[in-house]
């Protein structure tokens, strides 16, 4: 049953003493409540046509005619009210913040007639409308059975005074009970509104036994639901019996499904292998039985959202046509034909074989060269999704791995991450930028941590430290890139397949830049299709003067100032009037630098060979080939000193001075007096001493380099080499040879002298490369001497001397 607190009965008399009713009385309008005769009710009110009301009724018999609105309105006009009201005397009045608080108690009731304004002020003449007074026998009835169910409800009913059932129970006069009892039972004000207006009296006794009835129905049923919690919980359990208590009412009113219905719902559907299933559902079974206060209760709702997150069961159909995965990397991607046929042979052996583990590759070039972007046309040729983790500066084995549940805010590592961005098993999986891992420190080695991820006879049972089940990576594409091999952990190498991307040729870069840049430049920048047209002559000149790469960062970077150049002019000239707007532009070489500006990269190889003691080696760096120049000079009044400056590394100094005493070795076959260094000192200096250098592979330069001060004899234009040298004069292989030819061609050397051994290397250029430039093999020193520092006879050499 519903009590409301001040509510207060009259005394037992049964005899009602109504007094006289005026003819006019100020009216007060209440929403959403009803003032009932023959009861005491306490009310609030501010608006001000209520407290008008109250204000003239206390300068008077302290009389308001209190009527219910039929709309929730402000300013109730006389059309927004019921007719029918309780006429009531204000027992008690004080003021609040929020008001006037009354104590009301009804005496009779009444209706309105006729319902004037006076400012705010409302008033009704009203007429009396007495209330059935006569018990009959079907009254009686009725009284008895409302106290029977009074009784039911009192004994089913916990927390109320026992002095209640006496109070009701001395109630004799039948109206005045059905009045209290109104007011007492949780009845909607247009239920008493009902009440009210009804004339006969064993209607409103029936009314009010329905709604101890149905009152009843409510006490037994939760009686019913604490029996049931109570049976299920220890005395320790409280918040837990609250929670069945919830649960079971929303079964009885049939509300929608739990937390842990959805939960199951989900389990269901999520389709988890049978290992992982079994720990799922004890998880599940394990939430259930906490309190959803307890603070493991979201741990393990959260667990449980990673878990089902993950694309268990779903996998998307492989393209399996090696032609139209081929056609597709063709259109993605110029040149690369190594990768593009490892991919058609992984396909072509999927749709004999059926099923096999996804290959494990890796990508190793310089910047700019597409291996990023290949693996998103990689994912587009096999029609598998695509998902990229950047590994640049990740220094945690957390962070692949994921943290243990026992930590405040543990997540899965990234790979698990990744597979649920995916929504699939078998995408194709990225691992962008593996060079650039941060060396393990008290965080744990993430490189150590990859290892199980990239081992395919591991990685289809990859435990993640924060859902600790299985996870099936057997069908995953894992694509690794790097920029070089040496910082990457020797146990990764092993696990991968190497796949070299070299830099690209200058031709290489013009069908890059005619077929993808230009339109995609222009496209970015507004222009419309075939408006802009670069000359071949203009891009030769922007990829020979304004860039020096191996990649097409650059020169995209390059492309794209023409094509906003080529904006700005249209756009000027469409806002001119005096001229119609051109159809098309066009960038001729002498239009280059106008809109780009001087040229950045001026070759000066010729004016630098053209001293004695000048070579021109080639390196290979991150970024791929470049052209260094090594300088030597014999400096007298020395002290036989070797000096090497330009941020030469341990090795670069150690080729060095094995080239020194080689030379001093073999002086006399050189044509060098063997006395050189008595006297003098030797200075051996790389330009860009900004730069750290360092490697083998510049031993050849820097001997070459030495010869040439020492017989004052100018190196040949046009000449780049490269190779390591020992202490008898050998000349060994180096790596990077494709990178060094491809950056010498850039420079416009048409001549390379490298090791004998690395001739084979010459066949992976392209055409057009190999077949402008000459390679000199060369197995020792004097190899490389004889076609860099060509001599005659020994007269020409004692000419060149003095």
């Amino acid at each position: 049953m519903h009590y409301t607190e001040f509510v207060a009965t009259p005394t037992t008399d049964t005899t009602p003493r109504t007094p006289a009713l005026p003819a006019e009385l100020p009216v007060i309008p209440l929403r959403g409540s009803v003032v009932l005769p023959l009861s005491v009710s306490p009310l609030s009110v501010s608006r001000q046509i209520s407290v008008d009301a109250v204000n003239r009724a206390l300068a008077g018999d302290r009389m308001v005619l209190f009527l219910m609105q039929k709309h929730d309105v402000d300013d109730p006009a006389p059309d927004d009210l019921h007719r029918v009201g309780t006429v009531a005397i204000i027992r008690q009045m004080s003021a609040s913040p929020a008001g006037l608080r009354l104590l009301v108690e009804g005496v009779a009731r009444a209706q309105a007639e006729f319902m004037t304004r006076d400012g705010a002020l409302l008033k009704a003449l009203i007429h009396p409308k007495p209330e059935p007074t006569a018990v009959t026998v079907e009254v009686e009835a009725h009284v008895r059975h409302v106290h029977e169910l009074v009784e039911r409800a009192l004994s089913v009913a916990t927390g109320l005074s026992p002095d209640m059932k006496q109070l009701v129970s001395a109630i004799d006069d039948p109206l005045r009970l059905a009045y209290v009892l109104a007011g007492l039972l949780d009845l909607k004000a247009e239920d008493k509104q009902i009440l009210l207006e009804e004339d006969s009296l064993s209607v409103k006794l029936t009314a009010i036994a329905q709604a101890l009835q149905r009152e009843i129905e409510v006490l037994e049923l939760k009686g019913k639901i604490e029996s049931q919690a109570q049976q299920e919980m220890s005395d320790a359990q409280r918040q837990y019996m609250l929670r069945q208590q919830l649960r079971a009412i929303q079964e009885e009113l049939g509300e929608g499904p739990t937390e842990i219905q959805q939960l199951r719902e989900r389990f269901t559907k999520a389709a988890l292998p049978p290992g992982i299933s079994d720990s799922v559902s004890r998880e599940i079974d394990r939430l259930e039985r906490m309190s959803s206060s307890s603070p493991e209760y979201q741990m393990v709702r959260t667990y449980l959202d990673w878990v089902f997150e993950v694309p268990w069961s779903v996998t998307t159909e492989d393209r399996l046509d090696p032609v139209e995965a081929r056609r597709v990397l063709d259109a993605d991607h110029y040149g690369l034909e190594k990768v593009k046929e490892r991919i058609v042979e992984y396909l072509a052996v999927r749709k004999l074989k059926g099923d096999m583990k996804g290959p494990i590759l890796c990508f190793v070039g310089p910047p700019g060269v597409g291996k990023t972007s290949l693996g998103q046309s990689i994912a587009r040729a096999m029609n598998r999704k695509f998902v990229r983790l950047s590994l640049g500066g990740v220094r945690d084995e957390a962070e692949i791995r994921g943290h243990r549940r026992t930590y405040i805010g543990a997540m899965p590592g990234r790979i698990v991450q990744a597979m649920k961005q995916a929504g699939s098993m078998n995408p194709v999986f990225m691992l962008d930028e593996l060079d650039k891992l941060t060396a393990g420190g008290f965080s744990g080695d993430p490189a150590a941590a990859l290892l199980e991820v990239l081992d395919p006879a591991q990685n289809n049972t990859f435990r993640d430290h924060y859902l600790e089940v299985p996870l099936d990576l057997s069908r995953v594409l894992f694509i690794a890139t790097a920029n070089q091999l040496g910082p990457v952990h020797p146990a990764l190498l092993d696990r991968m397949e190497i796949i070299e991307l070299s830099g690209y040729s200058e031709r290489d870069k013009q069908e890059i830049a005619r077929t993808y840049l230009i339109p995609r430049q222009a496209a970015e920048n507004g222009l419309p299709d075939g408006y802009l047209h670069i000359t071949d002559g203009a891009l030769a000149r922007v990829i020979s003067e304004y860039t020096r790469e191996a990649g097409v960062r650059s020169l995209e970077r390059r492309l794209g100032a023409l094509a906003r150049k080529s904006a700005a002019a249209l756009a000027t000239s469409a806002a001119s009037t005096e001229s119609p707007a051109p159809v098309s532009t066009t960038v001729d070489v002498d239009d280059v630098p106008t809109l780009l500006g001087p040229p950045r990269f001026k070759p000066d190889t010729a004016f630098r060979l053209s001293r004695p003691g000048v070579a021109t080696g080639l390196a290979w760096t991150e970024a791929g080939g470049d052209v260094l120049y090594v300088e030597a000079a014999l400096m007298p009044s020395g002290s036989g000193q070797l000096m090497l400056t330009g941020q030469l590394g341990a090795v670069m100094q150690e080729s060095a001075r094995a080239a020194l005493s080689h030379i001093r070795q073999q002086a006399a076959v050189l044509g060098i007096d063997p006395q050189f260094l008595q006297g003098h000192d030797l200075h051996v200096h790389v330009p860009a001493g900004a730069i750290p250098k360092d490697g083998p592979s510049a031993g050849v330069t820097m001997a070459t380099a030495i010869v040439s001060a020492l017989r004052r004899q100018p190196v040949a234009a046009n000449i780049a080499m490269t190779g390591e040298i020992t202490l008898s004069g050998m000349v060994l292989p180096v790596g990077g040879v494709r990178e060094k030819v491809l950056a010498a061609n850039r420079q416009g050397l048409n001549t390379v002298i490298l090791p004998e051994r690395n001739l084979d290397d010459v066949l992976e250029l392209p055409d057009e490369v190999r077949n402008a430039m000459r390679f000199v093999p060369a197995r020792t020193l004097d190899d490389v001497l004889r076609v860099a520092l060509p001599v005659d006879s020994p007269a020409e050499l004692a000419s060149a001397q003095e």
